[in-house]
């Protein structure tokens, strides 16, 4: 489902080698280092989890691949429908989240992962840190839903090349995706493995499920 769903927010297709970084998103529990090996292309279990999700599709007529871009079939759209009853937002309810909505999501995303978390944060969006009193950030996010993307990527990389802070630049809408990759790819390559791009209906989709399991995943982190 979540190869399905990222293929739907895109318009339904798209490289398979954007999906692999875009597929961590629905996996909160993956830790920073495979995280770190998914983003610089190094994590073969994970490219291979998601090529065989893709083959599979593809032998059940949902999709079908051919070099490398994987395009929707028309029963993969139904699915998709089916099961977004009770289970996924729409992309039109999620696109009219606003700004200070998805920062208030991202806090409560990382309060429930035992993150001290602050909006406006110097002149960052939202942050993440270990504690309140560390000096580090580990987690930064700059929330786009108008504005200047390549002035959102210079703040990330600010952070990035300061502390070794990870980098998320979340959007209001899927149809900014390539913008933003380009963008990154064109004048951000030295940041470009470290990046991670969220669209709003993805921090949504986090929030939600987290909060499902809110009460027992402090106790499931508990060292």
């Amino acid at each position: 489902m979540p190869v399905l769903q990222e293929l739907i927010a895109v318009g339904g297709a798209d490289e398979v080698r954007f999906l692999y970084e875009r597929l961590i998103a629905y996996f909160p529990q993956i830790g920073e280092q495979d995280v770190r090996a998914i983003k610089n292309g190094t994590h073969k279990s994970w490219r291979k989890a998601v090529q065989n999700a893709g083959k599979t599709l593809d032998e059940n007529n949902c999709l079908k691949r051919k070099n490398g871009f994987w395009t929707l079939t028309e029963k993969g759209r139904e699915i998709v429908q089916a099961e977004s009853s009770g289970i996924f937002l729409t992309k039109t309810d999620d696109s009219q989240l606003s700004h200070v909505e998805i920062q208030k999501l991202l806090i409560e995303i990382g309060e429930c992962l035992g993150f001290f978390a602050a909006a406006e944060f110097e002149y960052f969006d939202v942050v993440w840190r270990e504690t309140s009193k560390s000096p580090r950030i580990s987690h930064v996010f700059e929330v786009q839903s108008k504005g200047n993307i390549d002035s959102a990527f210079a703040k990330l990389k600010r952070a990035y090349q300061s502390q070794r802070t990870r980098p998320f630049l979340v959007l209001a809408s899927e149809r900014d995706l390539n913008r933003a990759r380009q963008s990154l790819v064109r004048e951000f390559q030295d940041i470009e493995s470290a990046v991670t791009i969220l669209t709003f209906v993805q921090v949504k989709k986090v929030h939600r499920n987290l909060k499902s399991i809110g009460e027992i995943l402090p106790v499931l982190l508990e060292i």
